[in-house]
């Protein structure tokens, strides 16, 4: 199982915990990977709505470099995955289209053909490594553990580009990963939710709002910490709580971990190695439990 990984600005650049943690949990699931390398922002869907074409351009040449190495893209971020999802469909549902941005291309060598898949951790989880190498990875089963799944805007609409009809499992992938760790699933109304990010800049408040009812929502029905499969999701309800608990008047204190961070404690990694030091919200009185 090998894959082109694009790990994202957020997992690299505001939040390096969570690409360090993918890269002690990665090895022991079987997965092998090739990072890309001079590979450009997806445009988070904030530049494709000053030019659709220029985003879809970036991530066509993205593509474009992960079909000569003729891999799949491996993901570790929602946000990364729904974006690219849109791009590809765009492109591969049009060749009008596809011929304008290889036009582009061209200038560095470069062809999209259409062929490359995109494709999260998570659902590689569950659809490549499967649920049953994911438990025997496991050493320390999270028993004690009650844990909420927040799977943000990206990774679950629209269906048809992310292709949820196709793998209806997708819709519970985090809660399935979750019980095979041996921790709780804590359900939340708002899991497929905006965690307030997108808005942060343009409206704090309710941003902030977001924030605090997420979090406390968690916190309210028992919820230890909350996992996340989206660096930004994280970067919001981890680094933006504490201005969120002060609007709000408020104390929550819920621990916001990525995805590979949980998978790593259940496999018996020290926090250290997993970068949970670095985690604003710290997750010290949750890991007692375990």
């Amino acid at each position: 199982m090998k894959y082109a990984l694009y790990p994202g600005c957020v997992a690299k650049g505001g939040c390096p915990e969570l690409y360090q943690s993918l890269m002690h949990v990665y090895p022991r699931l079987g997965i092998e990977l090739e990072e890309l390398q001079n590979v450009a922002c997806t445009g988070a869907g904030v530049l494709q709505e000053k030019s659709l074409r220029l985003g879809d351009a970036l991530n066509a040449r993205t593509f474009a470099i992960a079909e000569q190495k003729q891999l799949p893209i491996m993901t570790i971020c929602s946000t990364c995955q729904g974006v690219m999802s849109q791009a590809n469909q765009r492109l591969t549902q049009n060749e009008h289209y596809l011929a304008e941005i290889n036009e582009s291309l061209a200038e560095e060598q470069l062809t999209y053909r259409g062929t490359t898949q995109i494709r999260h951790f998570l659902w590689i989880l569950l659809e490549d490594v499967g649920i049953k190498k994911l438990q025997k990875a496991v050493s320390r089963p999270l028993d004690n553990l009650q844990v909420a799944p927040f799977y943000g805007c990206y990774l679950q609409r629209p269906t048809d580009a992310l292709g949820i009809d196709d793998y209806p499992a997708r819709r519970h992938a985090l809660e399935t990963v979750i019980t095979a760790l041996g921790a709780k699933v804590v359900d939340l109304p708002g899991k497929n939710r905006c965690c307030g990010l997108p808005i942060l800049t343009i409206n704090e408040t309710n941003s902030l709002t977001m924030v605090a009812n997420h979090t406390s929502d968690a916190k309210d029905n028992g919820a230890d910490m909350m996992i996340t499969p989206c660096p930004l999701c994280h970067l919001n309800l981890d680094g933006m709580q504490a201005k969120a608990e002060k609007q709000a008047r408020t104390s929550i204190n819920l621990p916001i971990l990525h995805l590979p961070q949980l998978i790593g404690l259940a496999m018996g990694m020290k926090p250290n190695d997993l970068g949970l030091t670095r985690n604003l919200v710290s997750p010290n009185k949750a890991l007692q439990k375990i």
